[in-house]
């Protein structure tokens, strides 16, 4: 029992950093749950109410099943039997489709030039199509050069045709703003990841009000062609 209790000693200070101690994120289960008493939940969520912790490891080890301290800080710690392996499997399970759930957006990039040939500007636009109808938003920068520098309006006028001729599968999320020599405008997309093409159109004509994303993650991808 004294080697148990200098096990636990050298285990704390181990665990010790410099702004205090370092918690785990498991909770404590069975013996290593060190308190004189417990609130015991039993397995099937009875309140069973203040035991002695070997009162509560006896129930819990009749049953075949773990305890586990499920809220360390109330007075006293709450413990619930329970299987402690198939908890952590369903917390996992839990997390993982959370993460499917995450919106995982892609920002495109296409940059064009304010004097584009047709047959270029008509490649592009296509491009900047594709991009939206698979879900992705597109950032669009006109690049600005020598005297093209002193027409930022032609720039503007091409990236608002953009915009109005892409208007089924796409809104204007960021209107053109000019910086140096270069103005940008970012689309976003009525389009959901995997979305069918007939739920597309479907979609584009009853846009949400609403365009706030949660959760989402966003990837930059340059294209130049």
């Amino acid at each position: 029992m004294i080697f148990g209790h200098i096990y636990c000693d050298c285990l704390h200070l181990q665990l010790k950093g410099i702004g205090g101690i370092i918690s785990t994120s498991e909770p404590r289960i069975n013996d290593r749950i060190r308190v004189p008493q417990v609130r015991l939940i039993g397995f099937d969520g009875e309140q069973v109410g203040v035991v002695d912790i070997d009162t509560a490891l006896k129930l819990a080890d009749e049953v075949g099943l773990d305890l586990v301290e499920i809220a360390p800080d109330a007075q006293p710690p709450v413990c619930k039997v329970m299987d402690f392996g198939k908890y952590k499997y369903e917390i996992a399970q839990k997390a993982r489709e959370a993460r499917q759930n995450q919106t995982h957006i892609v920002v495109k990039e296409m940059r064009l030039r304010p004097k584009i040939e047709p047959h270029d500007y008509e490649t592009k636009r296509n491009h900047i199509e594709k991009f939206l109808k698979g879900g992705d938003k597109v950032k669009v920068t006109i690049q600005f050069r020598g005297r093209e520098q002193a027409r930022p309006e032609i720039g503007f006028r091409l990236l608002m045709k953009l915009a109005a001729e892409l208007s089924e599968v796409a809104f204007v999320e960021f209107a053109p703003k000019q910086e140096g020599r270069s103005m940008t405008m970012v689309l976003g997309t009525n389009v959901k990841k995997g979305q069918s093409t007939a739920a597309q159109k479907t979609a584009s004509k009853n846009k949400s009000a609403d365009k706030k994303v949660e959760n989402e993650e966003v990837t930059t991808v340059s294209e130049d062609n």
